[in-house]
């Protein structure tokens, strides 16, 4: 059994990565909303922590109280889009802070314990745009490629001490992401979430000497 730890957990993807992983592994799933954060740990029987992963005091204080991490899921995620000078300056910092900055201080946090185990996987819920580029998208291209370099860069940095890092990469998703910004779009050619979900299990279940770097996900229809 894994302790597992997954961001932006309480719904989306997240919540279902977690349905998936709870029922032989402990999972705790962490938001910025409590109701929603307690609802589902309640729903899928998991321990929950309210933080602001672009805080890392926050980061830093909720993983000393989750003790040591086996498997972090940074899932944690923000959309933008118009063109750059239509953004919101605000919305621009928060969207680069939780998409990337939260990436890097969950990671930053439970290095130091799974390095002395010299064991761990670090998943990165990455998107498509983190290779691709597309107008009117910008900032979240831009916070997503970030993601990519970072997951790289972090997978030859920390495999000599047995640290697995995998970056996916999944097209469009069946989520509230763009109805929570307002945004009328079809989704009913997206994933499914569990199907992620279930690749994800699958990356976990492989032997300790084999890992997948980085795994590209998609509709076919898409």
């Amino acid at each position: 059994m894994k302790k597992i730890l997954i961001t932006g957990g309480s719904d989306g993807l997240g919540k279902a990565i977690a349905e998936e992983l709870s029922k032989d592994n402990k999972v705790i799933i962490v938001s910025t909303n409590k109701e929603k954060c307690e609802q589902t740990a309640k729903e899928l029987k998991c321990e929950y922590f309210v933080c602001d992963v672009s805080k890392f005091e926050q980061v830093e204080n909720m993983i000393k109280n989750a003790g040591d991490i086996d498997v972090l899921i940074n899932n944690a995620g923000l959309w933008i889009q118009e063109e750059l000078d239509f953004n919101d300056f605000n919305k621009i910092q928060k969207v680069i802070e939780v998409n990337l900055l939260g990436v890097i201080n969950c990671t930053k946090a439970v290095l130091p314990t799974m390095k002395k185990a010299r064991n761990g996987n670090i998943i990165n819920i990455n998107s498509q745009a983190g290779i691709n580029y597309k107008k009117e998208r910008v900032v979240y291209n831009a916070s997503k490629w970030g993601v990519t370099g970072f997951s790289k860069s972090l997978e030859d940095e920390v495999k000599k001490y047995g640290i697995k890092v995998t970056n996916i990469m999944p097209g469009k998703m069946k989520t509230d992401m763009f109805k929570k910004m307002n945004i009328e779009k079809s989704m009913d050619d997206g994933l499914d979430t569990k199907e992620v979900a279930k690749l994800i299990k699958f990356i976990l279940d492989l032997p300790k000497d084999v890992n997948i770097p980085e795994v590209g996900i998609k509709n076919i229809f898409n």
